[in-house]
């Protein structure tokens, strides 16, 4: 099946997170996916971070730790030059810029089962910017605007032909997947890495958690 291009990268996700043996009801929200990118921290700290045991440490693709994770909790940690991504990420209450102090960068992508999704950029200790990938217009954090040049060209969400208040052409309205591909998009320009090939195609570790 040749994937759409401005979706590829959900649809990729979704076909490598989904199994034949999954309700075929279920989708990223109803299971609540997140994903952590770190850079500026070694594989030691964010094991200690998550709980995980580094002796536990074996190979893994993104496709097999959902039934790694059912069975005992394990996590999916990628490497890729300086930045590291977990899977599940942050579901908790632990703030994302703890995981950027001394320098580094975090940057979190999260979809839950009430239909909301979040992206968040943090860089030494401090949340950059913060936005609903379908409002993008509605950034917060300390500089709402520092990601501005890496969004040229994607489309997230633009308007709603049904909503008086934001009239448009209903071609332009841009629903869930491409809104989250967007998003992928920008966070493999903000890391520099093809998300793809880097990351959703290519075997890394899963360690099971202390």
């Amino acid at each position: 099946m040749r994937l759409r291009q401005e979706t590829y990268l959900y649809n990729l996700l979704v076909s490598t997170i989904f199994t034949e043996g999954l309700d075929r009801e279920m989708d990223l929200w109803a299971l609540g996916f997140s994903a952590l990118w770190v850079r500026g921290m070694d594989i030691a700290t964010l094991a200690e971070k998550f709980s995980l045991d580094p002796e536990s440490r074996a190979p893994c693709y993104l496709s097999e730790v959902l039934d790694h994770n059912i069975d005992d909790g394990s996590v999916w940690i990628a490497e890729v030059g300086e930045w590291f991504c977990v899977v599940p990420g942050l579901y908790d209450d632990r703030p994302l810029w703890s995981f950027s102090t001394d320098g580094g960068q975090a940057i979190c992508l999260t979809l839950n089962i009430n239909l909301t999704e979040r992206f968040t950029y943090a860089r030494d200790g401090r949340v950059v910017v913060s936005f609903d990938p379908l409002w993008p217009d509605e950034r917060s954090g300390e500089d709402p605007h520092a990601l501005d040049h890496l969004m040229e060209g994607l489309r997230f969400q633009l308007n709603d032909p049904d909503d008086p208040a934001t009239p448009g052409n209903p071609e332009d309205l841009v629903e869930h997947d491409e809104s989250i591909s967007s998003t992928l998009t920008l966070i493999g320009r903000l890391t520099e890495t093809d998300i793809a090939t880097d990351w959703f195609e290519a075997p890394h570790s899963r360690f099971s958690v202390i």
